[in-house]
């Protein structure tokens, strides 16, 4: 009765194929060659079949791990044991393993997205807000001196009327009256170069 994953075939296969130490480069690249195909031969089909039970399925993702697991056991073949009758049982390990680490490395990964998401981002144009400081700063320059001046203390640089009025030593009632007509041709400029609101 054949093993599992085994050809049934007695004495011969993989077996007989494993690297032997001290063999001749040319011999031996020979064998490595038949020891591939025939471990292709023989246990693909039911690696593939386990492997993608591993997967969930995922056939792309279980052809790679049966190809790294056939790798694995062409580059260990002078460490296997030749008397056990399947390989199976160590190929499945070894495909479990790879299929572990596979998913270790998905979760420490965070997920790629592509730049579909950045392309719809809504970014903050600074053209606009450079453009803006330019026409409010050309706006503030068409102000008189005395109404840019109470409109500099009180507005941006955030003093009250008084404290205004004590810095420009004036009367409050200047400052207040000047704030207000400076606002009014303030409004005007800004509307006449576009800006509104």
């Amino acid at each position: 009765m054949a093993v599992p994953g085994s050809t049934g075939r007695p004495g011969g296969g993989l077996r007989s194929l494993l690297r032997r130490p001290g063999a001749a480069r040319a011999a031996q690249d020979a064998a490595d060659e038949e020891m591939a195909a025939e471990l292709y031969r023989e246990y693909h089909r039911p690696l593939l079949a386990f492997v993608l039970r591993l997967t969930g399925g995922d056939r792309p993702w279980a052809e790679d791990v049966v190809q790294e697991t056939m790798i694995r056991a062409w580059r260990s073949a002078d460490r296997l044991d030749d008397r056990t009758s399947s390989l199976m049982p160590w190929l499945a390990t070894v495909s479990r393993r790879i299929v572990i680490d596979n998913r270790r490395q998905r979760e420490v990964r965070p997920p790629e997205v592509g730049d579909g998401p950045l392309e719809n981002l809504p970014m903050a144009d600074e053209m606009d807000a450079l453009l803006r400081k330019v026409v409010v700063t050309e706006a503030l320059e068409s102000l008189s001196p005395a109404h840019r001046q109470a409109l500099t203390e009180t507005v941006l640089r955030d003093r009250t009327v008084n404290q205004a009025a004590e810095y420009l030593g004036i009367p409050v009632g200047t400052v207040k009256s000047r704030v207000y007509y400076a606002l009014r041709a303030l409004r005007v400029a800004l509307e006449e170069r576009g800006v509104t609101s």
